[in-house]
């Protein structure tokens, strides 16, 4: 059957339809089967993401063939994220490396950044952010990206991780502003204060972990679970950022489904939720000064 795929367009269609007959998860930079099986065919063929159509009609060879061919099989058959199989992955218009030593880049937060975070930083200027659980380092390697005059620190508790956020640094040649540090959230930046905070840290609890579909088996753990409500990283967040942030700061948090849990923990605090292009996402923003006033509160919730 398949000696009858010829061109491009053809190994796309033909993987989106085995992928969806398959009844993969979709949900690591993409969310159907045509936009992965994309990805996966031109990354194979070497070719960019925004490849004109013009070039749908080019026929592959015969070891390009093979090639795609046996990437689509472990995609079907060991349930293997596209990122992890081609290797690169792309956030907020930026191509990232991506294996198994972080989790595939993704996050409504990349929405945030190409907005230059409007309007939550309104007139605030920023000269230093931090990326918090930084991971493959593509939310702080972003920033500093699209804001050129920003210095960026990328934070995560995961050596291999920070390998890979490291050679990400070098991939989009930033090393003169950014930098990644291995820490346990803020201790070992004791001292450092920045205007900009962000953090996409674990999030999933126990319980939806085990019952997660088999891609996100491929993922480490430690870069997914927060405890029996999701907020074991969260609540010390809160805690710890006032302390960290200059005095107009801003703190930007990626909750997920744990937003609930949050709200009913902290029905005071003023969390803005973000609505993104395809709705609430489980994202806040809080300044600095709610932080403090509400610092008591926050601190009695996290001793928990």
């Amino acid at each position: 059957m398949t000696a009858e795929l010829a061109t491009i367009i053809d190994f796309i269609r033909y993987g989106a339809s085995r992928f969806s007959a398959a009844g993969l998860t979709f949900g690591h930079s993409y969310d159907n089967a045509i936009d992965e099986a994309t990805h996966l065919v031109l990354q194979s063929l070497h070719l960019p993401h925004d490849l004109s159509p013009a070039y749908g009609q080019a026929r592959l060879t015969a070891e390009e063939r093979k090639s795609v061919l046996a990437l689509f099989e472990r995609r079907v058959n060991e349930r293997t994220p596209v990122a992890y199989l081609t290797g690169k992955a792309w956030f907020a218009g930026l191509e990232f490396l991506s294996d198994r030593r972080a989790l595939v880049p993704r996050s409504p937060i990349a929405e945030l950044i190409q907005a230059g975070f409007q309007p939550w930083l309104d007139d605030h200027e920023v000269a230093r952010a931090l990326d918090l659980c930084t991971g493959s380092g593509c939310i702080g390697i972003a920033m500093a990206a699209h804001n050129p005059d920003w210095q960026v620190d990328l934070i995560d508790i995961s050596e291999p991780a920070l390998a890979l956020a490291r050679e990400n640094i070098t991939y989009q040649d930033l090393g003169d502003r950014v930098r990644a540090i291995a820490s346990d959230l803020f201790a070992a930046v004791e001292g450092e204060r920045y205007d900009l905070i962000v953090s996409n840290p674990p999030y999933v609890t126990e319980a939806e972990f085990d019952a997660l579909p088999a891609e996100y088996g491929h993922e480490p753990k430690l870069g997914l679970t927060a405890g029996s409500d999701g907020l074991d990283f969260a609540l010390r967040i809160l805690r710890e950022a006032p302390d960290h942030l200059t005095e107009d700061g801003v703190l930007i948090v990626e909750v997920g489904e744990s937003e609930r849990a949050l709200v009913e923990l902290l029905p005071e605090v003023p969390f803005n939720w973000v609505e993104f292009n395809v709705g609430q996402m489980g994202v806040f923003v809080i300044d600095r000064a709610d932080l403090v006033e509400y610092g008591d509160l926050i601190r009695s919730v996290a001793k928990r």
